[in-house]
C-alpha cells in the first residue's frame, strides 16, 4: 500500500492542507514503540557493565569467605539511641553468613509488672519489625545476579556514568515501584556503594538503606558500613562491619 493512502487530507478555506492520521495507525505506531523499549535498554554496553558487576561480587565473596569480623549495630528509635550489640560474623558451609552474639543481652526492664509488660509488648514489635525488614532486606543486599539479570531483560535496567565511576540502577527490581543502585568503579573492578529505595508492606512504609564498601588490605571488598532508615517507625539502624581477621590466621 501506498503510505500516502493511510493520510486523510482536507483542504481548509484558505486553501492550506491538513494531513489526519487514521487512529488505528496511531494505535499500531504506539504497539511497536512500546516492544523497542526493552529493546533499546538492552544495549551491549549496559550488559558489558552488568556482567563486570556480577563476576566482581562472585569472586569477591569467595575471598570474603576465608574471614570473620565482627558486626556492631546501632539502633536509634524517634532520635534516642539505643545500647550497640555486637556479632562475630563469619561464612558457614552453606555459604551463608553464620552471626553469633558476643554481647550480653540488655538487663530487664525496671518498674511494676503493667511497664515491665508494656515495654515487653514494644521491644516483641520492635523485633517483629526488625525481623520483616530483615527478610526484605535479603532480597537486596547482596544483589542477586539472577535478579538483576530478569530486571535488564524486563528493561527495568540503566547505566548512567559519573566522574569515571558507573551507576547501575534497577528499578522494580525485587517489587513494584523500588529501585536499586550500585556505584561501581571499571578501574579497580570493585562495587562502591550501593542504595536502595523501597517499603514494607504499602509504599507509605518507606525504607531506604545505603550501603557504603570499603576495601582490606589484600584488596578484598567488603560492606563497611549500612544506614538502614524506616521513616515510618522514625528508625534508624546503623551496622559497621570492622576487625576482619583470616579463619585460622
Amino acid at each position: 500500500m501506498n503510505p500516502r493512502s493511510a493520510l486523510l487530507l482536507f483542504k481548509t478555506r484558505g486553501g492550506e492542507t491538513i494531513r489526519f492520521v487514521p487512529k488505528r495507525w496511531m494505535i499500531t505506531c504506539s504497539i511497536a514503540v512500546t516492544f523497542a523499549l526493552p529493546l533499546i535498554a538492552q544495549s551491549p554496553e549496559l550488559q558489558q557493565k552488568l556482567a563486570a558487576v556480577q563476576q566482581s561480587m562472585a569472586a569477591n565473596k569467595v575471598r570474603l569467605q576465608k574471614y570473620q569480623w565482627i558486626e556492631t549495630t546501632q539502633l536509634t528509635l524517634k532520635g534516642d539511641p539505643k545500647p550497640p550489640s555486637q556479632k562475630l560474623c563469619q561464612y558457614g558451609p552453606d555459604g551463608q553468613v553464620q552471626k553469633t552474639p558476643i554481647t550480653p543481652p540488655p538487663p530487664p526492664p525496671s518498674g511494676g509488672r503493667l511497664k515491665q509488660r508494656v515495654i515487653a509488648n514494644k521491644t516483641g514489635e520492635m523485633q517483629d519489625y526488625m525481623g520483616d525488614v530483615k527478610v526484605l532486606l535479603a532480597q537486596y543486599v547482596p544483589p542477586n545476579p539472577q535478579k538483576m539479570q530478569q530486571a535488564f531483560a524486563a528493561g527495568n535496567a540503566s547505566f548512567n556514568p559519573s566522574g569515571g565511576l558507573v551507576n547501575l540502577i534497577f528499578k522494580n527490581y525485587a517489587q513494584p515501584g523500588d529501585q536499586m543502585t550500585i556505584t561501581f568503579d571499571p578501574s579497580t573492578k570493585k562495587v562502591i556503594s550501593l542504595s536502595v529505595q523501597t517499603y514494607m508492606g504499602q509504599s507509605k512504609d518507606a525504607v531506604t538503606l545505603q550501603v557504603q564498601m570499603g576495601s582490606l588490605p589484600d584488596g578484598t571488598n567488603y560492606t563497611q558500613q549500612t544506614v538502614l532508615n524506616a521513616a515510618a517507625k522514625n528508625l534508624v539502624v546503623t551496622t559497621t562491619n570492622s576487625n576482619y581477621q583470616m579463619i585460622g590466621g
